[in-house]
């Protein structure tokens, strides 16, 4: 008898080798773990929430951000600490978390140095490749810059003159003993603490001021407990957006370049929107207590000087004298220019 395959057999030939072919693998999710301080809701939230829509978008899925807002990590320098060991894979800090890994950078926030935002444009052109290079060769990847803001003194009582300074108990960032340095050199009492424990602080007394944003004190609530602003611009605050490298390599090579350009885009949409809000916090809390005061005559010159004092500890022990001087060069080109 001559023998026949029946359908049946076909199927079942037809199955058993299409179960022996090698099977692709599939591709791995991978999820990045970001923290930050900002709160849910803020400005800087939405910037690393649109960040991890885009993402997620960008990669069909492959690629997830988890955000840990408000601190619930911890500080920044606490932030910083769980990248360096691969417990957070990103962080969206400020200058002063930058400062934790690498100090260039911190020379924007150098008192009274720069005066405008437009400097700040100008200097962060000039400089940003720099500061991005530095931290990639310590193993960060920046995502994007954008702005906290610009730093103003609140205290629990009027603060007008710097020669009054040394009255008021004023917050201080933890991580960097040449940035408490500074602080006295510019007539400050420095309360070192992290930013966590900024609102206990002012509770308790331990905390009679601090330095930060408009926006910041509104989104914290630290106004409530030091409701006077001194309307002198101290120091823009940056912000960056940045990526343990490994992680970033780890990253799906095809995915990189867009990944990139949709952290840069929210960042600068942040920036935008911090600059707009920033003044009108200040309007926002004065409905809710703030008093303002702004410096008496001839007050402006006097805190410029004492915030000069700050200028050579920053050089020679935070910066370093060639990215100070630089950063002076690029001032002296964009204010000769106007």
């Amino acid at each position: 008898m001559r023998f026949r395959p029946t359908l049946g057999l076909l199927a079942l030939v037809t199955l058993l080798a299409t179960a022996l072919l090698p099977v692709a693998p599939a591709q791995a999710e991978m999820t990045v773990k970001l923290a930050t301080l900002a709160p849910e809701g803020t400005v800087w939230y939405r910037a690393v929430r649109t960040i991890a829509d885009r993402w997620s978008e960008i990669s069909g899925g492959q690629v997830k951000v988890k955000i840990y807002p408000g601190g619930v990590v911890g500080n920044e320098t606490a932030i910083i600490r769980k990248m360096r060991i691969g417990q957070l894979h990103a962080g969206a800090v400020t200058s002063v978390g930058l400062g934790d890994i690498e100090s260039s950078a911190m020379v924007t926030q150098s008192p009274m140095l720069i005066h405008s935002y437009d400097e700040l444009d100008y200097v962060m052109e000039k400089m940003s490749p720099k500061f991005e290079a530095a931290l990639l060769d310590k193993g960060f990847v920046v995502l994007s810059w954008s702005d906290a803001g610009w730093m103003h003194l609140f205290t629990k009582g009027p603060l007008l003159l710097p020669e009054d300074a040394a009255k008021f108990k004023m917050f201080a960032f933890e991580g960097d003993p040449a940035a408490i340095e500074a602080y006295k050199a510019s007539g400050m009492r420095p309360v070192v603490l992290a930013a966590t424990d900024v609102l206990p602080g002012l509770q308790s007394g331990l905390l009679s001021g601090f330095p930060t944003t408009p926006l910041a004190a509104l989104s914290q609530q630290w106004f409530a407990l030091a409701p006077h602003m001194l309307d002198v611009p101290w120091a823009p605050l940056l912000a960056a957006t940045i990526i343990r490298r490994e992680t970033w390599e780890s990253v799906p090579e095809q995915f990189r370049a867009d990944f990139l350009k949709a952290a840069r885009a929210a960042g600068l949409e942040a920036r935008r929107e911090v600059r707009r809000q920033d003044r009108k916090a200040i309007e926002v809390m004065q409905k809710y207590g703030l008093t303002v005061h702004r410096a008496p005559e001839g007050g402006q010159a006097r805190w410029q000087e004492a915030a000069s004092r700050a200028w050579p500890v920053i050089r020679k022990e935070m910066v370093g004298d060639a990215i100070f001087t630089e950063a002076q060069g690029h001032l002296e080109e964009y204010r000769s220019s106007k």
